[in-house]
């Protein structure tokens, strides 16, 4: 349950705006979604010099060369994850926790897997804040998953990887769905997959952009990444 972040209320009509000209006027029809984005308070997730820019409609830099998605791409992901009450979460690529915020309202419990310590550290602590406890933030290589917590209902990626992770589509649980961006690093498909058996079936939903997702099964990167304490 998210805790009042937003006593004065100043940000209520941004954020009603936001849901109602950016997202259900775009199509996202699943009113569990379009509830949950009206209920986090995406200001607390940017810089504070950004705060005049937190509900408009496109991504912002959050540092270390990351982004918090654009709020119609953050609704429209989470709406093709069809997720159900009691599922379970793997999303890779935390960021500023926005993301895993939305779906903690919608999800039994989340697990976010970020690479950057300080970003994860930062992000753990506003989802704290807001009383998000079926979140979790790990910090590791994302294009591995987490395999100690696998099978996933459903998993979220939210960088760009030139191919589907292999060991993603080896933590679905039967039945379940992943969403990813998939292709070259500046323009890709965004992807959902289902999972029936050993079949893995596959749609392209619309053209993206995100940041490379850096990994041993994604792109190459010299930094390492360490845990935070």
């Amino acid at each position: 349950m998210l805790s009042d972040r937003d006593e004065e209320g100043e940000y209520t009509k941004e954020r009603e705006r936001m849901v109602r000209s950016q997202i259900a006027a775009r199509g996202i029809r699943c009113e569990r979604v379009l509830a949950a984005m009206r209920a986090v308070p995406r200001h607390v997730f940017v810089p504070g010099h950004l705060l005049g820019s937190a509900y408009r409609d496109s991504p912002l830099p959050i540092g270390h060369g990351q982004t918090i998605s654009q709020p119609y791409i953050v609704a429209y992901m989470t709406q093709m994850l069809e997720l159900e009450g009691t599922d379970r979460v793997l999303e890779i690529g935390t960021g500023s926790g926005y993301q895993a915020a939305i779906l903690s309202q919608l999800a039994a419990q989340v697990i976010s897997v970020e690479r950057f310590p300080s970003l994860a550290k930062e992000a753990s602590q506003v989802l704290e804040s807001l009383g998000c406890q079926n979140v979790r933030v790990e910090v590791g290589d994302g294009s591995l998953g987490w395999p100690a917590e696998a099978p996933y209902d459903a998993i979220i990626v939210t960088a760009a990887a030139p191919h589907i992770p292999q060991p993603l589509q080896e933590q679905l649980a039967e039945g379940g769905r992943l969403v990813a961006p998939v292709g070259p690093r500046w323009t890709q498909e965004l992807i959902r997959i289902r999972r029936t058996g050993d079949q893995y079936h596959s749609d392209s939903l619309m053209g993206v952009a995100f940041v490379p997702l850096i990994g041993e099964h994604g792109w190459q990167d010299r930094g390492s990444v360490r845990r935070w304490e």
